[in-house]
């Protein structure tokens, strides 16, 4: 009647259509239980932010034919508890720490991360970090920060075992004012 390669087939045919539908049924289910926990605005509460910014010579923190180039660190208290994000989908979730400030006319915005981690288990959800320093030196595209103000927001990605990934962002922000360039009475700007 029927060959054990067409039989084959048949079968193979109904596990992929059952696995697409359970995945379907995973994944939107999780969405669901997510947006009831309102993933995208949790609370953080950044604090005690205190910015350095030097002047480095290597191409590696953005300078070129060796001339200075800003770069800016921070240190911050940060107190979060993330453990919303995390259900039986979720197979981590980045966590990163950025701050947007504005530039040039042509660069309207600019958005720097100055920390992130990535966050695997629901009991490592709660961060209650203090004196923590950035895992970057960042710089700008411009020559100089110039004391300008930025807004300093925690911001996540939940990235689940099925679907599509989620970003979201804490309520509230910190403001900053990027400093003098340490060691230095004047910046060039």
């Amino acid at each position: 009647m029927f060959s054990a390669l067409q039989r084959f087939q048949g079968i193979s045919s109904n596990v992929i259509t059952a696995a697409i539908w359970i995945s379907l049924f995973v994944a939107l289910s999780s969405y669901a239980q997510l947006y009831l926990n309102e993933f995208r605005s949790l609370p953080a509460v950044i604090d005690h932010v205190k910015a350095v910014t030097t002047l480095k010579y290597s191409r590696g923190f953005g300078s070129r034919n060796r001339e200075p180039k800003e770069n800016s660190r921070i240190a911050f208290d940060l107190t979060a508890d993330i453990s919303d994000l995390f259900n039986w989908n979720t197979k981590q979730v980045f966590v990163y720490l950025t701050a947007e400030y504005e530039g040039q006319p042509s660069i309207p915005a600019n958005k720097v991360t100055f920390w992130n981690k990535i966050i695997t288990k629901k009991e490592d959800a709660v961060l209650n970090l203090q004196k923590e320093r950035s895992s970057f030196s960042v710089w700008d595209v411009e020559d100089s920060f110039r004391q300008r103000n930025a807004s300093l927001k925690l911001e996540w990605n939940i990235q689940p075992h099925v679907g599509l990934l989620l970003w979201g962002e804490n309520k509230g922000s910190y403001e900053l004012t990027f400093p003098e360039v340490k060691g230095s009475s004047s910046a060039s700007t």
